[in-house]
């Protein structure tokens, strides 16, 4: 059976613990703004709902029972608590509490870096929660709410979703540091290393290769950004790295090194996405701002 509350209000629970704290009920009612006679009789009616009584009435005094002292700490606290939901909305900082990004793994540990100490600085009640994943998981965690923004590479256009773009990253020929940096490459010994098939690096990369089919592709392919660095550094071919994850990348072990590409044209599109229906659409303009401005910071 659901709770009757018998036509009771938040008000009568105010009227309550004005006379728990007055012990009179006349000063109780000058101070709530309405006659004594029906703040008594809103009491009364309480009482009855909760099955207690809460004040032991006499001529000369008001006193609360030992039943009635317990039923006005709860009223306090629910008071308490319907004026924190009331106030909830009313935040001066509209991007507050729990705030779900997720990120393309060749994105996210070389681009949040870069942003986690600037969102604290500027949206101090803003509490991230990171994640990563590809591309169509990330789409679809976004649309069924379990995210509220994601970065990755330029999707598909989709009504539902508002996409902003963030910069344009451009790709770095990372190499053995014992063969002769060259693009296009001549060598035919040192073929192209990939991520494995289903992340959307692997595509890009081939996609910005395809002029060239007299580079050989190798056998294996990386799991991971880091691991393709590993396969590198052992000699094993050649690849095009996101300019964030190269930078992060190279170490002072004489394994490897990265060479900028001609004329700027070997790159990707990294965007910001959220859902058009979300009720901070007018202040997620803040948060690509601050992105953008941090990654030109870097001179990327």
């Amino acid at each position: 059976m659901g709770l009757q509350f018998s036509g009771l209000s938040l008000r009568d629970l105010e009227y309550l613990v004005a006379v728990g704290e007055h012990l009179h009920f006349g000063k109780a009612a000058e101070q709530c703004g309405v006659s004594q006679p029906a703040l008594s009789a809103q009491i009364k009616k309480l009482e009855a709902a909760v099955g207690v009584t809460v004040f032991e009435r006499s001529p000369r005094r008001v006193l609360v029972t030992s039943k009635g002292q317990e039923i006005l700490e709860r009223t306090r606290v629910v008071l308490r608590e319907a004026s924190a939901l009331m106030n909830a909305g009313r935040s001066d900082q509209p991007l507050s509490g729990a705030f779900r990004l997720g990120a393309l793994p060749t994105i996210g540990p070389y681009l949040l870096p870069r942003l986690i100490h600037p969102l604290r600085a500027c949206f101090p009640e803003l509490r991230l929660v990171i994640s990563e994943d590809h591309s169509d998981r990330l789409l679809t965690g976004l649309r069924e709410g379990e995210l509220d923004v994601i970065v990755l590479c330029q999707p598909e256009r989709d009504g539902t979703l508002v996409t902003e773009s963030l910069f344009f990253e451009p790709f770095a020929l990372m190499h053995p540091s014992n063969w002769h940096p060259l693009w296009p490459p001549d060598d035919a010994s040192m073929p192209l290393l990939l991520l494995e098939e289903g992340n959307c690096l692997h595509d890009q990369v081939r996609g910005q290769c395809e002029p060239y089919p007299f580079l050989p592709y190798a056998a294996r392919k990386a799991s991971s950004l880091e691991m393709l660095r590993q396969m590198i550094a052992a000699g094993e071919g050649i690849s095009l790295v996101p300019a964030l994850a190269a930078a992060a990348l190279s170490r002072n072990d004489g394994l490897t090194g990265t060479m900028a590409l001609p004329d700027g044209q070997y790159g990707r599109e990294i965007v910001l996405c959220y859902r058009s229906s979300d009720p901070r659409t007018q202040h997620m303009s803040a948060i690509v701002s601050l992105m953008r401005d941090r990654v030109g910071n870097y001179g990327l």
